[in-house]
């Protein structure tokens, strides 16, 4: 099969699909690999190591021309015209995107093979998670940087000063996302209190950096109750292939303190947050009721290097498989992971969530 990889065109997305050392694997297993001419330099990569492990580099159009095309993000506007019925291996996030792009995609007739929908025997997301896992820790120190009063943040700083606490963080989500939030805000010391649907799976993991956290059942009560005084707010709220539901509505936006800080992660899935709206990377906030936004859709495009290195040692294996054995047999193997084929949606969750049935 021949593979593609193009540049992302996103704001400030350097990630890249396929890394050097996934090259090698795709081209000792028969594969030709194409990457377009600069794909990798965000992320520390050369043309020249993909060369000398196998590719080709090619212009923009070239990378698209071909077998399987993956990518990092969903394809933008501008990249509607190269979809000609290739496979499409990426982040979709149909659910929360622009209708535009799903008609596109069946319209194109493109096979669209979604990372963030595929799961593994355990039902785990493994595609998604290490990048849900650095959204988490980044929630953290986005949320802390936004409270400091130069950017109109409250000046409360999340963390010890001389043994005392200082901030209370609310983190509502308690999946990858919510408990690398609430790792990473426990260990600079600040009050952190976790809501979630699964005492059992928080209860297994006290022993790992989570034994300050206060964990609360997810609802809509209690969330009303700990928003009124958190400093940090983080929605972390996931239901794959479905749009993310609105756990903090707009009232308890209005009845937070001034310049409280809210991070929605979930924004790739429409927002668990009823005041979000997406931002990117070079304009990253905005203030509604007093409160400050964080709701960029790639939150870990900030930190190319890790998060390229990250994904492609999770992607890689299914990327291989794919070109292995082909989409059919791909689909019965992988659950949940195709959501568009033959001109229409088949991932019922996708389907319902934007209206089509």
């Amino acid at each position: 099969m021949i593979i593609g990889v193009p540049k992302e065109v996103k704001i400030q997305e350097n990630r890249v699909a396929i890394v050097p050392s996934g090259v090698e694997e795709l081209v000792a297993a028969g594969h030709e690999v194409l990457i377009e001419a600069n794909a990798g330099c965000g992320s520390g990569f050369t043309d020249y190591e993909y060369q000398q492990s196998g590719a080709r580099i090619v212009l923009t159009e070239e990378a698209w021309k071909v077998d399987l095309v993956v990518k990092v993000k969903e394809p933008l506007s501008s990249e509607y015209k190269f979809l000609q019925g290739q496979i499409l291996f990426t982040f979709l996030h149909l659910a929360g995107a622009e209708k535009e792009l799903t008609e596109c995609l069946i319209k194109s007739g493109t096979t669209a093979i979604a990372y963030e929908t595929l799961e593994d025997e355990s039902g785990r997301l493994p595609i998604l998670a290490p990048m849900s896992a650095i959204a988490g820790n980044m929630a953290a120190l986005v949320g802390s940087y936004y409270l400091a009063s130069f950017n109109q943040g409250k000046g409360v700083q999340l963390g010890k000063v001389l043994g005392a606490q200082y901030g209370k963080a609310l983190i509502i989500g308690d999946g990858v996302v919510g408990m690398h939030a609430a790792r990473t805000l426990s260990a600079m010391g600040a009050k952190v209190f976790l809501a979630g649907r699964e005492w059992d799976k928080y209860k297994n993991n006290r022993l790992e950096g989570l034994e300050d956290v206060e964990y609360l059942h997810s609802e809509k009560g209690a969330l009303a109750k700990h928003c009124l005084d958190s400093d940090l707010v983080v929605g972390a709220v996931l239901n794959a292939g479905q749009k993310a539901p609105h756990v903090v509505t707009e009232g308890m936006i209005k009845s937070m303190g001034k310049g409280t800080v809210v991070v929605d992660v979930s924004i790739d899935q429409g927002g668990s947050i009823e005041t979000s709206k997406a931002t990117t990377h070079e304009d990253p906030v905005f203030i509604k009721h007093g409160v400050i936004h964080y709701c960029v859709t790639n939150m870990p495009g900030a930190y190319p290097c890790t998060a390229t290195v990250a994904l492609c040692a999770e992607s890689i294996a299914y990327v291989k498989r794919l070109a292995d054995v082909g989409v059919q047999d791909f689909w019965r193997e992988t659950k949940g992971a195709v959501n568009i084929h033959g001109a229409k949606i088949v991932n019922k969750k996708v389907a319902l969530s934007l209206n089509i049935v």
